[in-house]
């Protein structure tokens, strides 16, 4: 399974790509989307979405797991931030790759065991789990955290359990039927 995880951005856009192995997880790649500093926010999102189209036909991932915007002070930016995660995920969902989203407490608490990790404990857990060393170290805290995304996706597919909706029960069992009566 390739994962192509995503840490979304007006600004700066992380991207990684996780192979999950058997054993180990493996990164494929990583890095950032930087749309020029002259481009308006309209021309932003369109450079994000062209990107992440071209990731996707250059590895083929199975799934694109996106980092949810949860917070923030300023609501434009919070703004700006949920239209970069749309764009990816558009740019995800118009190539049939499946899109799934994770809480930065959720991405935290799969990679580090710890769901208020700092960004240098993520980055350093990610670095250990994917045995990246040297000139392969991400560049950036948003290639690294995009590269989070992708391991928690591949965590959480590792248990092949769906987890239900809120009260959701009835989607729940449908998609696990293996659990019935167990």
């Amino acid at each position: 399974m390739i994962v192509l995880g995503i840490d979304p951005g007006s600004l700066c856009t992380g991207y990684g790509v996780v192979r999950r192995n058997t054993d180990q997880p493996e990164c494929l790649g990583c890095g950032t989307i930087r749309p020029a500093a002259t481009l308006d926010h309209p021309g932003r999102l369109k450079f994000i979405y062209d990107r992440v189209t071209q990731l996707i036909a250059q590895h083929d991932p199975d799934c694109c797991a996106v980092e949810m915007p949860v917070y923030g002070h300023n609501p434009q930016s919070m703004l700006k931030l949920g239209r970069a995660q749309a764009a990816a995920m558009l740019a995800a969902q118009n190539a049939d790759v499946s899109v799934r989203q994770y809480t930065p407490k959720e991405i935290k608490k799969a990679v580090t065991g710890n769901g208020n990790a700092s960004k240098e404990q993520v980055s350093a857990m990610v670095n250990r789990l994917l045995n990246i060393k040297g000139s392969d170290l991400p560049s950036s805290t948003d290639a690294s955290d995009a590269l989070a995304v992708a391991v928690c996706h591949a965590h959480r597919s590792d248990k092949n359990v769906v987890p239900p909706a809120r009260g959701d029960w009835a989607t729940f069992l449908r998609a696990n039927p293996e659990r019935i009566g167990s």
